[in-house]
């Protein structure tokens, strides 16, 4: 039995589940997620969620936790949020904001200017004496950190000084460099 699968999930109080046609919905204060899913079945009593599967075949069992959490993070998403924060390492290194434009000035030539998804809302933090910090918020986690990675893309942190953009809290590994 899968570890993960076989958890049931509780729905909090102003999320709602509907589920038909291999098609499971919540709806909760910060929006409305919908999932596919084939192969399990789901069953739903009072406030908790079981996710079952017919047989012990190796893609049915990979399939039985990887939808458990997908609806996991669905119920925690419509209800809570999910958010990512950035930190741009670097002397020079800015960010800003107008709306859902993000202007990233990051040791290039040019500032990148990223258009992000209406459903990120997206944040800048400059303080004097700090790095600046990119905030992400949004419902949807597979999208937060989707938009997380391709901004670190732009300036992936260097092993030497540390410089680019990582996640807060990351710890990056650093090397020594040359020795005269």
């Amino acid at each position: 039995m899968s570890r993960i699968g076989k958890n049931p999930i509780t729905v909090p109080e102003g999320v709602t589940l509907e589920i038909k046609d291999n098609v499971i919905t919540a709806k909760g204060k910060l929006g409305e997620l919908t999932q596919e899913y084939s192969e399990i079945t789901i069953k739903q009593e009072d406030d908790t969620i079981t996710l079952e599967r017919a047989s012990e075949r190796k893609d049915q069992r990979a399939k039985h936790g990887l939808y458990r959490a997908l609806i996991a993070n669905m119920i925690e998403g419509v209800s809570n949020g999910f958010t990512k924060q950035l930190e741009l390492v670097g002397v020079g290194y800015r960010a800003s904001n107008q709306g859902q434009k993000l202007d990233l000035a990051i040791g290039f030539s040019h500032n990148i200017i990223l258009d992000i998804a209406p459903e990120v809302k997206v944040e800048t933090i400059s303080e004097k004496g700090k790095n600046p910090i990119v905030k992400l918020t949004s419902h949807d986690k597979q999208l937060v950190g989707q938009v997380a990675a391709k901004i670190r893309g732009f300036r992936k942190p260097e092993p030497y000084k540390g410089k680019g953009i990582k996640f807060v809290g990351e710890e990056i590994r650093r090397k020594a460099g040359k020795s005269a």
